[in-house]
């Protein structure tokens, strides 16, 4: 474990002597902790099958507040890029440095995504390769290196390019054995190629295509690189209000040009389709600029702490609220009604007794969240800050 009180999760690390260290931005670090926060509160509830409707994905087409909470991640990673390797953009000689640090830490990423998927059974026939993390890491180094390697304009182009290129995929490229090109679960070009190249090694709820695939890898890039324009953006030796103002006004455009082609092309999480990717975009530059303001601008930061301790340190809880309750599910406990996992046993003895079951499942879901926040104030108090 390595403690730092500078580094930004996400970030890529350059040589210290070569490149000075940027500031932080304590409302990208706030609204990242609101991010991941949002994570671990749909991620874990007592039951499945006892969810409020905020707190479940869209089924298929549509977007709900669960949906947002993934692209605003990337959304982030990219503005964190930005913030990161600006003063090594301008040393090439620190580049292949830089590059090494890149790749090593996106794979280091995909590893951890792995490992959760790998644990506790370790069944590399039929381990799920696709995931969150996954996504993240592949997303990251793609993302960096244009950063890096290219200009503003380019990757304006990139991100029309994979947009524009990911609908024409989708929407008119017949799908091999199957027929005309389609937006369905199992028949669209995405999940074809999912189940061509990864076989079983997709998510075990659809055996056949994967919210995290391969194609749709493509535009989940382009929602880094919207951050990262936000990211240049921000850095920027301009007035504060201006900032703020164009912030907004990309956000409403981005937001009703993805309304738009939602009339086309549906808002869709798990296609991650070129009209989410603008919606969703938007969506994160309203919400970034909000706190911007409150927080960079007109410095309204007594509320935020509880945000910062989970926003520093973003990846270490999203990974360590992944692992635990696999662990929680090997350790078993007798009770009169037979042997269950020790997650069972705490949920039915103080949660499901005294609280309805939806919010039973919500209050376990909050817990966990009260659960981290005590550890990472510990950690932010200490300025521990885990490098991944």
């Amino acid at each position: 474990m390595a403690t730092s009180v500078s580094a930004t999760p996400l970030s890529a690390s350059v040589p210290q002597a070569a490149v000075p260290r940027p500031a932080r931005l304590k409302s990208l670090d706030v609204f990242r902790g609101i991010t991941v926060l949002s994570m671990i509160l749909v991620n874990n509830p007592g039951n499945w099958g006892k969810i409020y409707a905020p707190l479940k994905h869209a089924p298929w087409n549509g977007c709900t507040p669960t949906d947002l909470v993934f692209p605003f991640f990337l959304f982030i990673v990219g503005v964190s890029i930005a913030y990161a390797l600006e003063s090594s953009k301008h040393h090439p000689d620190t580049h292949k440095a830089v590059l090494i640090r890149i790749v090593r830490r996106g794979l280091t990423l995909f590893a951890l995504g792995m490992f959760l998927a790998l644990f506790p059974k370790f069944d590399f026939d039929t381990v799920r390769i696709p995931g969150v993390l996954q996504r993240i890491g592949v997303v990251f180094i793609i993302a960096a290196i244009l950063f890096l390697k290219t200009d503003r304009k380019t990757q304006i182009w990139t991100i029309a390019t994979l947009l524009v290129g990911y609908w024409a995929l989708m929407m008119f490229i017949p799908v091999p054995g199957i027929g005309q090109a389609n937006l369905q679960p199992t028949t669209n070009l995405a999940a074809w190629l999912d189940n061509l190249l990864l076989s079983e090694h997709l998510w075990k709820q659809s055996k056949v295509w994967d919210p995290e695939g391969i194609l749709s890898t493509l535009p989940a890039v382009a929602t880094a690189l919207t951050g990262v324009l936000v990211g240049q953006w921000l850095k920027k030796p301009t007035a504060p209000g201006d900032k703020i103002a164009w912030l907004m006004v990309w956000g409403v455009i981005c937001v009703c040009l993805g309304l738009i082609w939602d009339l086309h092309f549906p808002i869709n999480k798990i296609l991650w389709t070129s009209s989410y990717v603008l919606y969703t975009s938007g969506l994160a530059m309203l919400g970034l600029g909000l706190c911007y303001w409150l927080i960079d601008v007109k410095g309204y930061q007594k509320f935020t702490t509880p945000f910062l301790v989970y926003g520093v340190n973003a990846i270490t809880v999203f990974f360590l609220s992944g692992l635990i309750p696999r662990i929680m599910g090997m350790i078993k406990v007798d009770t009169a009604n037979g042997e269950v996992d020790s997650k069972t046993w705490l949920y039915e003895s103080f949660y499901t007794p005294f609280l309805s079951p939806i919010n039973a499942s919500l209050a376990w879901a909050l817990t966990w969240i009260a659960f981290w926040m005590v550890i990472l104030y510990i950690m932010y108090k200490k300025n521990i800050i885990i490098k991944v």
